[in-house]
């Protein structure tokens, strides 16, 4: 896949950021379109037609072989691009070829491989995973909390604008609220010295920048999680401290996967996973699950019924009752018995009836 050209990419990111900055949209919404214009040699997306999209969108399937969450995160992309930004919605798709979308069961961690993990991480990675799996949270879920969204007397974490812009309230974990609040003390620091060279602001959700302009400057309002250096906001040119970027943790959480020794194709989300499964286990109903989890439908927190740590579906394999004690001793000597009185319960045994 090419990239867009140089003029087409100025334009319509510029474009873009205004747009999903005014809809409170990330910023990663229009990324999914940036092979469209390298795709069909075209610098002005504008001149694309509904027959060049489902071209574009065929070939991610067909011949680069992408997932199905690829071709729809490309698809919601190019559908906010032309809808919202270019002002020329899409009609209808002839021929588009969807992705295969097989059902895949869910990577989980035993507990034991959970502490063997979060004990190879340390600093801000660790308490980030912590959350990840003591909250169930996505990882920009975590990396996304303002200090305002922590009550750490109640135990609880306010996901603002979680997956599909809904709120939820989900539980703190109670070993996490003594390194939360010494790295909550680091933070306040860093904040009080970038305020006392003239920056110290971040971020603010869409419309309240202007309902509040001295909201970002503010501590409540500042991320749990910041990162090390400023960035430049695209749209205003502003420097402001964004969060900590998701790579990071990732990076962390891999390092401390391969150092564990575990096999499991564990990544950041497979803490989430393991916080749902893990919690079924100890007797907690799916609904409550559920609603921690912040899942639309309660059909998706069910697959987690199918990953319990009870083997295959909750059934014990007959092959386990013969490791139990004294039982491997006892089957080939009671074989043997069976084979010498077999001849004399077939005398016992009255003839069957012949057939009539």
């Amino acid at each position: 896949m090419g990239k867009l050209r140089r003029g087409c990419s100025c334009l319509c990111a510029v474009r873009c950021a205004r747009v999903t900055t005014a809809r409170g949209r990330r910023r990663r919404t229009c990324r999914g379109s940036g092979g469209l214009c390298g795709f069909t040699a075209c610098a002005i997306p504008a001149e694309l037609g509904e027959r060049d999209v489902a071209r574009f969108l065929s070939s991610l399937a067909v011949e680069s072989g992408v997932s199905a969450a690829t071709q729809n995160q490309a698809l919601a992309a190019l559908l906010f691009l032309y809808q919202a930004v270019l002002e020329r919605p899409l009609g209808a798709f002839q021929g588009l070829v969807r992705a295969h979308q097989p059902k895949r069961l869910p990577v989980v961690l035993t507990r034991d491989e959970v502490a063997a993990v979060l004990g190879a991480m340390q600093g801000t990675p660790q308490l980030v995973a912590a959350l990840l799996y003591g909250s169930g949270l996505r990882l920009l879920e975590a990396l996304q909390l303002r200090v305002k969204d922590l009550d750490l007397r109640r135990g609880e974490i306010v996901v603002r604008g979680g997956k599909g812009d809904r709120d939820r309230v989900t539980v703190l974990p109670a070993i996490v609220v003594g390194p939360l609040e010494r790295h909550l003390d680091a933070v306040r620091a860093l904040h009080q010295e970038d305020l006392a060279r003239g920056a110290g602001r971040v971020p603010m959700p869409a419309g309240l920048l202007h309902k509040y302009p001295n909201a970002a400057a503010e501590w409540r309002w500042q991320w749990v999680f910041p990162a090390r250096r400023e960035g430049v906001e695209v749209p205003t040119g502003e420097r402001r401290r964004h969060h900590l970027h998701e790579t990071v943790i990732q990076r962390a959480f891999r390092a401390a996967v391969q150092q564990s020794g575990i096999s499991k194709r564990a990544t950041c989300h497979s803490l989430r996973h393991s916080f749902a499964t893990h919690l079924l286990e100890d007797g907690y109903d799916i609904r409550t699950v559920h609603e921690l989890l912040g899942h639309r439908d309660v059909s998706t927190t069910m697959i987690y019924t199918h990953v319990l740590n009870r083997g295959g579906r909750g059934v014990r394999s007959p092959a386990d009752r013969l490791v139990e004690p004294g039982v491997i001793a006892v089957v080939p000597r009671l074989a043997g018995r069976l084979r010498q009185l077999l001849p004399r319960l077939r005398q016992l045994l009255p003839p069957p009836n012949p057939p009539r």
